[in-house]
């Protein structure tokens, strides 16, 4: 049939995705005139179970939002309400806090590179088949990730939703030679996580870039993860050549993000100044990308990055798998470094006392900034949640990649494509942004209309 024909896609089994959506494309006369991606899982009431619990309660409910990235909605939660209260954690506990945050980046992107991701790159259909043909490459993701989650594990007393995590620190800490396995596990993961850049670095990508504002934790001195404050990037650089970056103060979020419902989505959408916008770790590296750990800046420049030093910037979302390789190759590191120089906090824990209050916060999920809000009366009743998770804010920037993409191939030489090839390439776009849509069923519907 031809491009200009109608016609509708399915695919009811897409394992490469976390969670359930379906896309809709509308070709009219050779231009994609609308591009869709319909998340309709029902509404999960995470902020509603929040009001009325205690201000103690937000780190393990909000925990279950997610089974990959638990403690980026733990920290976030905590980081809230701790401001909400007037309380300060002890620099021992932040670091510890730190180096968990980082075995999840490490367990997270390590997922997404070997298992989700790669197999794009190579042909595959899984990472079942990739295995077959480069088992030592997914052996070595495997083993990365196993190091994420023994962090986890240490510190947050299991792999999946930790229970060691509580308002102003832990329920217990290490001691530094419950630590030493850890170091010697890490210790070769680096290895592997500056090998993974090397491998990855050689898949071929498309040319192609995001040309929307990026947004990001921004902390002077370190490659913000839990600590800092929004900035953004914008879309296009200034007279000087250089692209102006300026900060959102988190208490003023809300003001610039704006969630607004849509009627093919039970995610909100979000927009920045009324524009779509991209966050995670292409966000991540052009605004931070100058403090990543030493060894992890070397592998970016080794890879082809750039220097982000000098300003270099990748937009290009296929390229966002050599980003998350730097990042874990950075998170490893930094892992060790915290672990090399760890000696026990003199409490595990700062008393957090409520008070009325309102508190917000903001951290770098793997898979972008995640925002929290919470209001809470005089005996720490909380009155009020808000959380914006990044997945949401990142709907409409992948809708508009989407378009693009299609629009660009719908435009290029050769024969119109077919069914089968636009598939793989909206599936390929849509796993680009790792969106987290939720992780109780995998599978994407593709509608196209061509008129």
């Amino acid at each position: 049939m031809s491009h200009r024909g109608s016609r509708v896609l399915r695919l009811d089994a897409l394992a490469r995705v976390e969670g359930e959506a379906a896309l809709h494309l509308a070709v009219r006369d050779g231009t994609v005139t609308e591009a869709q991606l319909r998340i309709y899982e029902p509404p999960r009431f995470f902020e509603a179970f929040l009001v009325g619990r205690g201000h103690g309660e937000p780190p393990d409910i909000t925990s279950r939002i997610c089974g990959i990235c638990p403690v980026a909605y733990q920290t976030t939660a905590c980081q809230a309400i701790e401001r909400a209260c007037g309380v300060t954690v002890d620099v021992p506990l932040t670091e510890l806090r730190r180096l968990l945050y980082y075995g999840e980046w490490i367990e997270s992107q390590s997922l997404h590179i070997h298992l989700l991701h790669a197999p794009d790159f190579l042909g595959h259909p899984s990472a079942v088949e990739l295995a077959r043909e480069h088992p030592a490459a997914v052996e070595r993701g495997l083993r990365i990730k196993q190091a994420g989650n023994t962090i986890m594990e240490q510190l947050g007393g299991r792999a999946i939703h930790p229970i060691n995590v509580r308002v102003g620190g832990f329920y217990h800490v290490p001691t530094p030679a419950e630590l030493v396995p850890l170091a010697e596990r890490l210790r070769r993961a680096h290895d592997d996580a500056l090998e993974t850049v090397r491998w990855v670095a050689g898949f071929d990508f498309p040319d192609v870039a995001y040309d929307g504002p990026l947004l990001a934790m921004r902390d002077p001195g370190r490659y913000a993860i839990d600590s800092g404050t929004p900035a953004v990037m914008a879309a296009v650089a200034g007279s000087d050549g250089a692209t102006p970056v300026r900060t959102l103060p988190v208490e003023e979020f809300e003001r610039h993000v704006v969630e607004h419902q849509v009627p093919h989505s039970t995610a909100l959408v979000s927009q920045l100044d009324g524009d779509h916008y991209l966050t995670g770790c292409l966000a991540r590296y052009a605004i931070s990308g100058r403090w990543l750990h030493p060894s992890a800046l070397d592998a970016a420049r080794a890879a082809g990055l750039g220097d982000p030093a000098t300003g270099a910037v990748c937009r290009n979302p296929f390229r966002s798998i050599i980003v998350r390789a730097v990042e874990v190759a950075h998170a490893v590191a930094e892992a060790l470094r915290i672990i090399d120089a760890y000696e026990p906090p003199s409490r595990s824990y700062v008393a957090v006392p409520p008070r009325p209050a309102t508190g917000c916060a903001a951290t770098e999920a793997p898979r972008g900034l995640l925002y929290h809000r919470y209001a809470m009366d005089a005996d720490g009743t909380l009155t009020l949640a808000r959380i914006v998770p990044p997945t949401a804010q990142n709907q409409a920037a992948i809708e508009d990649d989407l378009r693009r993409q299609v629009q660009s191939r719908l435009d290029g030489p050769g024969e119109p494509p077919g069914d089968e090839e636009l598939t793989a390439l909206c599936e390929r776009a849509v796993r680009n942004h790792d969106p987290c849509i939720s992780c109780s069923a995998h599978f994407l519907d593709l509608t196209v209309e061509h008129g």
